[in-house]
């Protein structure tokens, strides 16, 4: 994931074996006190992105796949600077921190 063509890659998501998908921090990240990273995801032709939670700096986070929707080709997947307490409408209204796209991988 990368926050602009500039930076290097800040994170990496893979879906680690049959049931979870893993955000793995590559770089650090400063958050401020009264903020917090909040993960989103979302597939082509979804009306909207999906929380996946907020994220603690620097930490490994793995969710298994029964807690999202379904993976699908292309989907994007994000970090976004959000209130401590995570976004207020349900959908991103902070800066994007960091943003992908899921491949796959042979």
């Amino acid at each position: 994931m990368k926050a602009n063509p500039a930076m290097g890659a800040g994170a990496l998501t893979a879906q680690a074996g049959q049931n979870t998908v893993q955000l793995v921090p590559l770089a650090a990240t400063e958050v401020p006190p009264d903020r917090a990273l909040e993960f989103w995801t979302k597939a082509d032709g979804w009306a909207g992105p999906v929380s996946l939670g907020l994220v603690k700096p620097g930490e490994p986070v793995r969710i298994p796949l029964d807690k999202l929707p379904p993976l699908e080709p292309n989907q994007l997947f994000e970090l976004t600077l959000e209130p401590k307490t995570g976004s207020p409408i349900g959908k991103p209204t902070g800066p994007i921190q960091f943003i992908g796209r899921a491949v796959k991988m042979l």
